[in-house]
């Protein structure tokens, strides 16, 4: 005898014309829709009859009421934050947080995917910094009850939820453009992260929509670290300063290249243009306060564990979904038209 599917929040949402993320922040109240979208979505759940559960049905019916959290480093400003972040709302709907960090290495991470299948946690969400060469998708997708955060693991086919990077990218480039600059330095991750990817490809796009083939956006590759940012401040210099501005793709970046460049006098906006991404450090507390796009990650965090609670990882297909939040820039002092020095 057969029984009929419990309709999901991603029935809910696909019936409603929105997306999984914005139904879940909808019921849990930290989202206010205009009123035709909720009278939408209020349709949906009363057609579907769904019925929110707080979390046994969803996941592994309860055996241990303890979710996983994935990060590379809880030293990061970033990932502290995101970790702050899940805490808070799994305290919130009564679960408890098995926290791990990784230190970015592969095998690290390959022993914590596998709590899930020794059904200690009930489900994991999992954060990577490095590229991967197919074992760690292979192995998401044998365990399943995992959401990738932030940083994207090719072929695992799970929800994913990241912050829109190709639009942040688009935002720091047209603000660098708007200041005259179609020469800028990329400091970043490599072109296999897709974070690094679609960053640099948002800034490239608006650079050449305003310089056309003027435009010379270029890269200089590493990790998103303090080190990395010193590194690309040295040989900034010892190059002769090749561009008029610098797209640092974290705060941590940022802070490495502002270290060197005060220690050699380099003036930021005066000599270079400098914009960050994340803006989770204090970054307006820098001298001069630095322009970034800023990341909502305390919110990442927050609809990361609403959607491993909300996806029905019974269902016979696999779940592969990709939700995006919005950026923003935060327009400080740090970035200026190209110094008189560069004509």
């Amino acid at each position: 005898m057969s029984h009929a599917k419990v309709p999901s929040l991603k029935d809910v949402a696909k019936a409603a014309g929105v997306s999984v993320t914005t139904v879940s922040r909808f019921l849990n109240g930290t989202l206010k829709l205009p009123s035709g979208t909720q009278k939408r979505v209020d349709d949906a759940i009363r057609t579907l009859n769904y019925q929110p559960n707080p979390h046994a049905r969803r996941l592994s019916r309860g055996r241990s009421d303890t979710i996983g959290l994935v990060v590379p480093d809880i030293a990061n400003p970033f990932f502290a934050t995101l970790v702050a972040a899940v805490e808070e709302e799994a305290d919130r709907k009564g679960l408890t947080v098995s926290l791990h960090a990784t230190l970015n290495r592969p095998g690290r991470e390959v022993i914590y995917l596998n709590l899930i299948e020794r059904n200690h946690i009930d489900g994991l969400i999992f954060v990577t910094n490095h590229p991967d060469d197919g074992q760690l998708a292979a192995l998401i997708n044998r365990t399943g009850k995992v959401v990738v955060v932030d940083e994207d693991v090719p072929g695992a086919k799970v929800p994913k939820l990241f912050c829109d990077n190709l639009a942040g990218g688009y935002l720091a480039g047209c603000h660098l453009a708007e200041n005259g600059h179609r020469n800028v330095l990329f400091v970043g991750e490599s072109e296999e992260m897709v974070s690094a990817r679609r960053r640099f490809d948002g800034m490239a796009r608006a650079l050449h929509e305003r310089f056309g083939n003027d435009a010379k956006p270029i890269r200089c590759s590493g990790e998103y670290t303090i080190e990395h940012g010193r590194k690309a401040a040295q040989r900034f210099l010892e190059e002769g300063r090749p561009a008029t501005a610098i797209f640092a793709s974290s705060d941590e970046i940022a802070i490495g290249l502002i270290e060197v460049f005060l220690a050699q006098n380099v003036s930021i906006p005066g000599d270079v243009s400098v914009i960050g991404f994340d803006d989770v450090g204090p970054m307006h507390l820098f001298g001069p306060p630095l322009t970034a796009v800023r990341q909502p990650v305390r919110e990442l965090g927050r609809q990361a564990l609403d959607v491993l609670l909300e996806t029905n990882w019974e269902e016979a297909e696999p779940i592969a979904s990709e939700e995006l939040l919005p950026v923003k820039i935060v327009v400080r002092q740090s970035v200026a038209p190209p110094s008189t020095m560069y004509e």
